[in-house]
C-alpha cells in the first residue's frame, strides 16, 4: 500500500514537472504556427516580401556553419554598410576637399610670401646640423611615409580620381601595388618612428622660449628673427602631435589592419579602418605644411637634412639658442666632435636671399 501511494506521489511529481515543459513547447509551436501563417498571409498580400526573414538574418545573431572561429556564424555584418556609407561618403568628401584645399592654401602662400630667407648674407662657415645617423633616421621615416601617403590616398581617392582618367585595368593594377606597399612598408614606417623619437625627443622638449616663438608667429609674416632651440615651436608641434600622436594612432590602427587573423571581429576591423584612415588623412594634410617648410619653404632647410651642415647665418637666425650653445663648446655638435672648427670643411650650401 505504501509503495502504491509513493508511486502515486511520483506520479504526481513528474506530471508538474511534465505539463509546463508541454505547454511551453505547445506555445512554441502555435507561436511558429502563427509566424508561417501570418508569412503566408503577406506572400498572398505581397508576394516575395520576405522582411521578417531578413531582419532575423540582419540581426547578427550566429547560426551554424562548419568554419568554426569568430563570427563565423553570422551570415550578413550590419555594420558593413555603415563603414561603407562612413567611408566612401563623407570620409572620402570632405577629406579630399581637406587635401585640395590644404595644397591650394600652400601654393597660394608661397605665391604670394615666397621661401623664408637670410635676413643677413651667408657667412660661407657651416655647421652640422644633423649628423648621418640622424639624418638616416628622418629619410627612413620620410621615404616610407611618402610610400605610404601616396598608396593610402589612391586607395581612398584613386576611384574617383584615378578611375575615369586611366581606365580598371591600369588603375586595378595601381591598386594592387599600392596595397601590397601599403602592407609591407608600413611595419618600416613604425620602426622608423620609434628610433626617430628617441634620437631627437631631448631637442622637442617645449622651453619658455617656444611661447614667444609662437606669439610671434615665427616671424614669418613680419620678418623678425624669433630666436628659438634646435628646433622652433612648430617643428616641436609636428613632433609630439604628428610623429608621435598621430604616427602612434595610424600605426596602432594599421596593425589591426595588416594582421587579420589575430582573431579581431569584423567591427573592431571597420573600426580600426575609420580611425586609420581619419588619422592618415589628418596626418598627410599636416605633413604638407612640413614637407613645404622643409623644401621650397625655407631657404636651406633641404640642404640641411641632405648634406647635415648649415651656413652660420642660417644656424643663427632659425636656430640661435642651439647655434651659440655649439659656438660656446657647452654642447657637442650632432656627431660628437667638439671641433666646431672642422665643420668648415663640409660641402658649402649655396643659399638664396630673400
Amino acid at each position: 500500500m505504501r509503495a502504491t501511494i509513493a508511486g502515486v506521489r511520483y506520479f504526481l511529481l513528474g506530471l508538474m514537472l511534465f505539463l509546463p515543459l508541454l505547454g511551453a513547447t505547445a506555445w512554441a509551436q502555435a507561436q511558429e504556427g502563427r509566424v508561417q501563417e501570418t508569412q503566408a498571409q503577406r506572400q498572398q498580400v505581397q508576394p516575395g516580401n520576405n522582411a521578417p526573414v531578413w531582419r532575423n538574418v540582419r540581426s547578427g545573431t550566429e547560426g551554424y556553419t562548419s568554419v568554426q572561429g569568430r563570427e563565423t556564424g553570422v551570415l550578413i555584418q550590419t555594420q558593413g554598410q555603415t563603414w561603407r556609407e562612413l567611408r566612401n561618403g563623407p570620409i572620402a568628401l570632405y577629406g579630399g576637399w581637406l587635401v585640395m584645399l590644404v595644397l591650394i592654401a600652400i601654393g597660394v602662400f608661397y605665391m604670394w610670401h615666397g621661401p623664408i630667407g637670410l635676413h643677413s648674407p651667408p657667412t660661407g662657415k657651416m655647421v652640422e646640423r644633423f649628423s648621418s645617423f640622424e639624418r638616416i633616421a628622418h629619410w627612413t621615416m620620410a621615404i616610407s611615409f611618402c610610400i605610404l601617403a601616396v598608396s593610402g590616398l589612391t586607395m581612398l581617392f584613386g576611384k574617383y580620381v584615378l578611375l575615369p582618367l586611366i581606365g580598371h585595368t591600369l588603375f586595378g593594377w595601381l591598386a594592387t601595388l599600392g596595397k601590397n606597399l601599403h602592407n609591407f612598408v608600413g611595419p618600416v614606417f613604425m620602426f622608423s618612428i620609434v628610433v626617430f623619437a628617441a634620437k631627437f625627443i631631448r631637442d622637442n622638449i617645449p622651453r619658455a622660449y617656444d611661447i614667444t616663438w609662437l606669439v610671434k608667429g615665427g616671424g614669418v609674416l613680419s620678418g623678425e628673427v624669433v630666436p628659438s632651440g634646435r628646433f622652433n615651436a612648430a617643428e616641436k608641434i609636428w613632433f609630439w602631435g604628428g610623429v608621435i600622436a598621430l604616427g602612434t594612432v595610424s600605426s596602432a590602427s594599421g596593425l589591426v589592419l595588416d594582421f587579420p587573423n589575430f582573431d579581431q571581429t569584423r567591427a573592431l576591423m571597420m573600426l580600426a579602418n575609420i580611425v586609420h584612415v581619419i588619422a592618415a588623412i589628418v596626418f598627410i594634410v599636416w605633413s604638407f605644411t612640413h614637407i613645404y617648410l622643409g623644401t621650397v619653404g625655407t631657404t636651406g632647410a633641404y640642404e640641411a637634412m641632405r648634406d647635415g651642415y648649415v651656413d652660420e647665418t642660417w644656424a643663427r637666425e632659425h636656430a640661435q639658442y642651439w647655434y651659440e650653445d655649439v659656438k660656446a663648446g657647452r654642447r657637442a655638435p650632432p656627431s660628437g666632435t667638439s671641433d666646431t672648427a672642422g665643420a668648415t670643411t663640409a660641402p658649402q650650401i649655396q643659399h638664396g636671399g630673400d
